[in-house]
């Protein structure tokens, strides 16, 4: 199962909380459907989900998926943007900190473990003086932009062996 990471809502859109939702656009797939407070999709091998909970909430949905399918933490990846790295920087890892990460800790506290994969998009960190939770809900700027589809397309290329 992937999972990827956002806030439903227009006003959200294109923020760098959103790269996971940015990630499962770029990958162009349709046919999402709803079930658990989310949009979900069948394809290949794979089962992929977008919690339409807020970030805070992605836990239950993401747990009410992982019993429907009857999947093991280890065998779901979570797309999320990741202060921690810089902008562009993309990594595939299992487990790990939280890094402060609210959705992140609502699925680990949903599944009982921080030991399932995360796909992380580095978004940089926040200008000296600005509050993360200030940080994550901008856009992207404008030189950031021009580069996002790039970073965007390392994602999916991670993810996309998963979906045969």
């Amino acid at each position: 199962m992937i999972v990827f990471l956002g806030n439903p809502g227009k006003e959200y859109e294109n923020t760098r909380h959103n790269a996971g939702f940015m990630t499962a656009d770029r990958m162009g797939l349709g046919g999402w459907r709803k079930k658990f407070d989310s949009l979900f999709l069948k394809t290949g091998g794979a089962v992929l989900v977008k919690p339409m909970a807020y970030m805070n909430l992605s836990g239950p949905p993401v747990q009410e998926f992982a019993h429907f399918f009857g999947l093991k933490p280890s065998d779901i990846t979570v797309v999320h943007d990741d202060l921690e790295k810089p902008f562009g920087a993309v990594e595939s890892q299992l487990g790990g900190g939280l890094q402060g990460h609210n959705g992140l800790r609502s699925i680990k506290t949903a599944l009982g473990t921080a030991d399932f994969w995360r796909v992380r998009i580095g978004i940089g960190r926040p200008p000296a003086g600005m509050p993360p939770a200030a940080y994550v809900l901008r856009r992207f700027d404008p030189e950031e932009e021009k580069k996002l589809s790039s970073v965007l397309d390392l994602a999916v290329g991670l993810l996309e062996p998963m979906l045969e």
